[in-house]
Order: structure tokens, then C-alpha cells, then sequence
């Protein structure tokens, strides 16, 4: 890389101005990719303190998420660039992601902390490759950059397919858990559709092969 911090070649993208003297103050605009936490949870504290870097050391321009999916400082000169990764590691207890011709930054979904549809531990696994390829993260040796993305189901809100190079998407092994009498319940109208958010107008006979069974991306029901 053309600039970066002590010990590390990715994580800083090298950007400069070809008309400093006329635009002194952006004439160095270096970028600072930041690993960001497990299904990018963040306290209003943190936040804070993440932009007051962002403010004093740089411009003061962020990317929440980039589409990379790191967050992202936008801007700063050369000479700030180990204050900022000092006050982010000591300060914030985060580390720089990923940059270059290497491992970016895992990026999952917000799998069993929040979602019922997570089959397994996203967050978990994403911190575990985390940590296991540390150097693939900050040392390039590829010939191109190299994604990984863990989506906790089919439903992808990570978009692991289209935005990762190994995808790992959680898939139901067990035999399917229906509740017959609800499902006769809910096809016969006397539960809501959509939790009543198709009330206000006819849309016909609910059709349950077509809204429901055919639409199973494992075809288990």
C-alpha cells in the first residue's frame, strides 16, 4: 500500500490530491476501513466516540455501512493515521478491517440475537473467522480481495451469495415443525393473513400451495 500503520498492509486506502496546492486541505484523503463488531451492534457511546475521531483526526465524513461493509472513516492526512488507529484499538477496542488484495472484513447478519429464522450462530462464527484470519486481514497475499458473509438463512439479509466469495447460509436439518391446527386455521381465514396486513381490501382466496408451499426454497413441505 501506498500509506498505512505500523505492521499492517491493508486496512488504509491510500488517496491523494493531484492539485494540492490548490486544495490544501484535502490533499491527502486517506481511507480507514474499520472491523466492525458482530451484526454491527453499536451503543450511542460508541458512536459517539467513533465520530469524534472522525471529526478531530479527519474530516469528519463516515459511511455507515460501505459496501464493502466495513464502517468507514472518509478522509484524513498521513500524519493522522496512527492517532486514529491508536485511539480506535486503545480508545474503541476495535481493529482496522480489511483493505487491498486480501480477506475483508466477515460481515454477518444479526442472526440468533435478534432473528427466529437464524439456524445458526452468525455472530459467533463471523468473530471465530475473525480472529483465525487476523493476518490474512491485514498482511495482502492474494491476488484479489476474498469475502466471506454468513447469512443465518435462506432469506440472506447479508445478500451472502451476491456480495461474498464463500457464503455461509443456515439451512434447516431437521424434519419441519408444522402446527396443523393453525395452518388449517390460518387457510380457512380465521387467523389473519400477514398478521392482518392484507386487511382494507379483497385479495381473493387465500391460496396456500401458492403463497406458502410452493414458495419453500428446500421444497420440504
Amino acid at each position: 500500500g501506498i500509506v498505512g500503520v505500523l505492521g499492517y498492509g491493508g486496512g488504509i486506502v491510500g488517496r491523494y490530491n493531484d492539485q494540492q496546492a490548490a486544495f490544501p486541505n484535502v490533499a491527502h484523503f486517506h481511507t480507514i476501513r474499520v472491523n466492525q463488531p458482530g451484526a454491527k451492534f453499536y451503543t450511542t457511546d460508541w458512536l459517539r466516540g467513533f465520530c469524534d475521531i472522525a471529526e478531530y483526526r479527519g474530516s469528519g465524513l463516515t459511511n455507515l455501512h460501505g459496501s464493502t461493509g466495513d464502517l468507514v472513516i472518509l478522509g484524513s492526512f498521513s500524519d493522522q493515521l496512527e492517532p486514529i488507529f491508536f485511539d480506535l484499538t486503545h480508545d474503541l477496542g476495535v481493529d482496522l478491517g480489511g483493505s487491498g488484495g486480501n480477506l475483508r472484513t466477515p460481515s454477518d447478519c444479526i442472526g440468533k440475537a435478534r432473528c427466529e429464522f437464524a439456524c445458526y450462530d452468525t455472530m459467533d462464527m463471523c468473530y471465530e473467522m475473525t480472529m483465525t484470519f487476523q493476518d490474512e486481514l491485514h498482511r495482502p497475499a492474494f491476488p484479489y480481495k476474498f469475502k466471506f458473509k454468513f447469512d443465518g438463512c435462506p432469506n440472506g439479509c447479508t445478500a451472502s451469495i451476491a456480495r461474498s466469495d464463500m457464503a455461509y447460509i443456515g439451512t434447516w436439518k431437521d424434519d419441519i415443525r408444522i402446527n396443523a391446527d393453525a395452518v388449517k386455521s390460518y387457510a380457512a381465514g380465521e387467523i389473519p393473513a400477514d398478521g392482518g396486513g392484507f386487511a382494507g381490501r379483497n385479495w381473493g382466496k387465500f391460496d396456500i400451495h401458492k403463497e406458502v408451499i410452493n414458495l419453500c426454497p428446500t421444497q420440504c413441505m
